[in-house]
């Protein structure tokens, strides 16, 4: 790829050689540039770095509330579903008529605030070391 300051002075010499009487498409094809990456330059009328990742971008309208991410903490907190995932606290609330967020929404909650680590009654996981190697001269020498 071209870097952007090349580009600009491709550009430029094209702009030149078109404006002498130059096709453009043959110019482009001296310069190494395809006709179209010259056009979208043309549009913007200035060739510039990618400005997306930049971009301001509205937030959504369904985003959760800071009340409504505080409510659903403020429930798996609660003594009765603390030890309990989202994918059995949805249901739970459902059964009672309360619908607070999706599931997924929960575990991202949840997630942000750190407290996804480990929510069930099963013990964690842990972590077994490697059995250390034993070598044997002859048979019968090392038994496990």
């Amino acid at each position: 790829m071209i870097p952007h300051s090349e580009r600009v002075q491709c550009v430029v010499w094209i702009n030149e050689a078109v404006a002498s009487g130059a096709r453009k498409g043959k110019v482009c094809d001296v310069v190494g540039i395809s006709i179209r990456t010259l056009q979208n330059g043309e549009v913007n009328d200035d060739i510039s770095a990618d400005k997306r990742p930049d971009a301001i971008r509205p937030t959504p309208k369904n985003k959760l509330t800071q009340k409504e991410r505080e409510a659903i903490l403020s429930v798996c907190n609660e003594t009765e579903y603390a030890n309990l995932p989202p994918s059995q606290i949805v249901p739970i609330l459902a059964d009672q008529g309360t619908y607070l967020a999706s599931e997924s929404s929960f575990y991202r909650v949840l997630h942000e605030a750190e407290q996804m680590q480990h929510r069930g009654r099963s013990k964690e996981r842990r972590t077994v070391a490697k059995p250390t190697s034993y070598s044997a001269d002859k048979a019968n020498q090392v038994w496990t």
